[in-house]
């Protein structure tokens, strides 16, 4: 085939992909890259803080005013016209991008609505642009009052909320046509869809100073969706949170968390539920609120599940912070499997969580360690599994508290064979 055996000159391809360009814009550096891999590059993934800010060929550090490249129009047609001569399937010409005039017109009408369908097709043509590109979830974000727009629909519809029984939501959610008919849960997609830098989740917070209530209203909803964006903007705020604003965060909040992994609303939403808890629980009374939400059992039966590696080294990294009051490695211990799994995770998912594994025996063993308790460490096979982190290279942190717990458990545990069998190993005769 002809298009097949043509060569593609070399200035029709994007230096980042080595492919044929769709969509050719030049940089302030003169070099001309297809217009998805460069705001990639430059913006990271989906336009969050984590790009490199520099021209991937000349190096160059880009000021933040040279980081939107310009259509370079004439290329594009160099390689339309190639296209047609040798058999190339064509590139359709790609719109134009969208202007912050576009998005405040939206906004505008989506707050002078008089109607929920009209403010929906507002919200629903705001989450297309969105959708559409990273430099069209950059202009979203940083028109002004966008923003406020999406989060004042889903406060409204909260204290919307707070006036009407829990029939009644349940009701509006099994009548609705669609599962996206909810302005609340269409702005709440838009939100998340954004991806919004740090300054932009700080200043919703600075702002809305009981959002953070609202999210917990939100994910008592019997929607679903509404619950994952609910979470997933949750996950994203709290990593932008200082510990002082993480202290106060309220109990129904960490409630609603806990909830989200007990009822596996979806794997990506209880992965970002335990990113939360992570977070939450290092600070504050926050450890003792979830404990008594009864994270400590949810997280132990998401373990017995064998649900993914992550989810379940996140598990075990909860746990561990938990353990770090006495209500948490009472619960933990508590539970007839509690101990076992722990354990279990051990040296299995990865050395994150070896180190947290361990580290919560050890919290349990130090400070919780009955005659009873110690008992069922060496019945459940934590003794067992404590020789295989000394033995085995499990982290120099983890291997030094298991020998630590094996030392000073050592009268407990000394009829254990596998104990017996080690210090043989250590100390020959």
């Amino acid at each position: 085939m002809e298009g097949a055996a043509a060569e593609v000159p070399s200035y029709f391809l994007c230096p980042i992909s080595l492919e044929i360009m769709r969509d050719p814009v030049t940089l302030a550096t003169g070099i001309t890259y297809d217009r998805c891999s460069i705001e990639k590059w430059l913006f990271g993934d989906g336009g969050v803080g984590g790009g490199k800010g520099t021209c991937p060929v000349t190096r160059r550090q880009l000021a933040p005013a040279e980081r939107e490249a310009t259509p370079n129009h004439t290329l594009r047609r160099l390689i339309q016209a190639w296209c047609a001569a040798h058999a190339v399937e064509r590139f359709p010409t790609p719109r134009p991008p969208v202007d912050s005039g576009r998005v405040a017109a939206l906004v505008d009408e989506g707050a002078l609505a008089g109607s929920r369908q009209q403010r929906l097709a507002a919200l629903r043509e705001i989450k297309a642009i969105a959708a559409e590109s990273d430099r069209n979830r950059r202009c979203v974000e940083g028109t002004p009052g966008a923003v406020e727009f999406l989060v004042s629909v889903v406060v409204q519809s909260h204290a919307l909320s707070t006036s009407r029984s829990a029939e009644d939501l349940f009701d509006s959610v099994l009548d609705s046509p669609m599962s996206t008919s909810s302005p609340e849960e269409e702005a709440l997609g838009v939100l998340y869809s954004l991806k919004p830098s740090q300054a932009t989740l700080l200043r919703i917070l600075d702002k809305n100073g009981g959002f953070l209530d609202t999210l917990a209203s939100v994910l008592r909803r019997p929607s679903y969706r509404s619950r994952a964006y609910a979470i997933l903007l949750l996950k994203a705020m709290t990593s932008a949170m200082s510990p002082e604003r993480l202290m106060t965060v309220s109990s129904e909040l960490v409630q609603e968390v806990v909830r989200v992994v007990a009822d596996g609303v979806s794997s990506k939403a209880v992965k970002a539920a335990l990113h939360v808890l992570c977070r939450l629980c290092p600070w504050g009374r926050n450890r003792v609120k979830a404990v008594e939400a009864g994270a400590v059992a949810v997280l132990v039966e998401l373990l017995l599940d064998e649900g993914g590696r992550r989810a379940a080294e996140l598990a075990v990294t909860a746990i561990d912070h938990l353990c770090g009051c006495a209500e948490g490695r009472s619960e933990l211990v508590a539970h007839p499997a509690g101990l076992a799994v722990v354990s279990k995770k051990a040296m299995r998912v990865s050395p994150a969580a070896t180190e947290s594994a361990v580290r919560a025996l050890h919290a349990v063993a130090r400070h919780s360690a009955t005659p009873a308790v110690l008992q069922e460490m060496l019945a459940v096979g934590v003794v067992a599994k404590l020789l295989v982190v000394v033995q085995v290279d499990g982290g120099e942190r983890a291997r030094a508290r298991a020998r630590e717990m094996l030392k000073a458990n050592a009268r407990v545990w000394k009829d254990s064979p596998c104990l017996q069998a080690h210090l043989k190993a250590s100390y020959p005769s």
